[in-house]
């Protein structure tokens, strides 16, 4: 585990805080998604920044789980495909202005790839979450936060730790702020 927490892209992971941090500013919305353990980890993401975050703040984050709603998920896969679950509620909502952060341990759940490809209809950016080889999702996104390992669980572990790390640095600066 040591060896595959050092060898994680502190780079990237500073340029997709920037991101997410000019998405703020800006009152965009950062839209999350995921699977499994990756859904958890897209549901527990909106809680930290929505509540955690912009609790007595004035300004709040916007941050939207598109795997938190049980009845479009399954109106979705009943009359469409699950598929389409995520990027049927991108459409038409998604703007260039926002983000999509999309997490998927194999970086090629069709569900999540349908989503990207949304987003990128309409020039929003892509973060993608990954693990393994990285998959699609590594390649379809503008920015990765990759942890370069084949087992699940781990990966799964570090895309919640990096959640952690991002709200615990964002905290910090808005503290600062006052």
């Amino acid at each position: 585990m040591k060896k595959t927490i050092e060898s994680l892209d502190k780079e990237a992971l500073n340029q997709v805080m920037n991101l997410l941090q000019d998405a703020y500013k800006k009152e965009s919305r950062i839209y999350v998604c995921g699977n499994g353990g990756s859904a958890s980890t897209a549901s527990h993401l909106m809680n930290d920044f929505n509540k955690g975050l912009s609790y007595d703040q004035e300004k709040k984050w916007h941050v939207v789980s598109l795997n938190d709603n049980v009845a479009t998920l399954m109106a979705i896969s009943n009359d469409d495909s699950y598929d389409k679950v995520f990027s049927k509620q991108l459409e038409g909502n998604i703007t260039k202005d926002d983000i999509l952060l999309a997490i998927s341990g194999s970086g090629n759940s069709k569900n999540i790839i349908e989503a990207v490809k949304e987003a990128q209809k309409v020039g929003a950016k892509v973060v993608g979450m990954t693990g393994y080889d990285g998959g699609k999702l590594y390649q379809m996104s503008d920015f990765n936060m990759h942890v370069p390992i084949n087992d699940m669980q781990i990966t799964e572990d570090i895309h919640l730790t990096f959640n952690h790390m991002m709200m615990s640095v964002f905290y910090k600066k808005v503290a600062n702020e006052k």
